[in-house]
């Protein structure tokens, strides 16, 4: 059952490009960032009352409001770059975000990075710039896309951020609860700007109201399936999994969009999934032998 809903929760994830893209055609991305999170905390608050008969949430803690204005980031500049770019663009936000935790480690917590590590952060790197190069000249490279590479570069930084605030916070919070006060300040912090950049584009479309009731459901109810399904399997098979929902996101992007997916894109795409698989085996251990411990 556990693989069942793992397998899910990729499937919904690797549609967030595509709803992302498809909202942004009537409304503007902090409407999107918005109702990520807003329809969120309503998916999270019906499961807490239903589970637990009553809504708790914890706002005193500095690692929630990190994890909030983390994910806030994450969620504000991944739409906008979608918006102006692929929908299959926000695939390579988890490389950066690995590479990005692999420099805090090393270079501000001190820590030993293996060979192995240092090879698979260069698998990375060289997966993302393929994947943004895409065989582009350069001036059509510097012209456009090397902004929206930069708006994934700051969406990875934020959810970097978030991705410690649950390592932190999840040896001493329900994972639910920790979500949905997470989530909540989120919320606050995406609609302060909506007074002034609300805009829905032309007549009002279902469509587009289901992509962010839909968007809402992805961020509220997964990241909870996902905080416990990883409880229960062994984790270098979530990560493999995880990583899997790429090909599902390019799949969806040229099908519903037509968009482009040149050998660039897929050897880039192929890179870092590799990379970010060896970033997630622990450097004490031999890949056979990490094998062997979590089966």
């Amino acid at each position: 059952m556990e693989y069942m809903i793992m397998f899910f929760i990729i499937f919904i994830w690797s549609f967030v490009g595509i709803l992302v893209k498809t909202a942004s055609l009537f409304v503007s991305s902090s409407v999107i960032s918005f109702s990520r999170f807003f329809f969120g905390i309503i998916f999270l608050a019906v499961l807490l009352y239903i589970r637990d008969k009553k809504i708790t949430i914890y706002w005193k803690y500095n690692w929630i409001w990190y994890g909030a204005i983390g994910k806030s980031l994450n969620y504000i500049f991944e739409n906008i770059a979608i918006s102006m770019g692929f929908a299959y663009g926000n695939i390579i936000v988890g490389p950066i975000q690995a590479m990005l935790l692999i420099m805090v480690s090393a270079f501000y917590f001190k820590e030993e990075i293996s060979r192995r590590s240092w090879v698979a952060t260069i698998m990375c790197v060289l997966g993302v710039i393929l994947v943004s190069w895409n065989g582009l000249p350069l001036h059509d490279l510097f012209k456009d896309h090397l902004i929206v590479t930069l708006l994934f570069v700051l969406s990875a930084i934020g959810a970097g951020i978030h991705f410690l605030s649950q390592k932190i916070l999840i040896n001493s919070m329900d994972s639910a609860i920790m979500n949905f006060s997470v989530f909540s300040i989120s919320t606050v912090i995406t609609a302060a700007p909506l007074p002034v950049t609300f805009a829905w584009k032309g007549s009002f479309s279902l469509l587009a109201l289901l992509a962010l009731v839909f968007l809402g459901f992805a961020t509220g109810i997964t990241f909870y399936l996902y905080a416990n399904v990883l409880k229960k399997i062994p984790f270098l098979v979530a990560v493999i999994v995880s990583n899997s929902g790429i090909l599902f996101t390019l799949l969806w992007a040229h099908l519903f969009f037509n968009e482009p997916i040149t050998h660039y894109i897929i050897s880039g795409a192929s890179m870092f999934i590799v990379g970010m698989i060896l970033l997630n085996i622990p450097k004490d251990m031999s890949l056979m032998s990490f094998l062997r411990t979590r089966s």
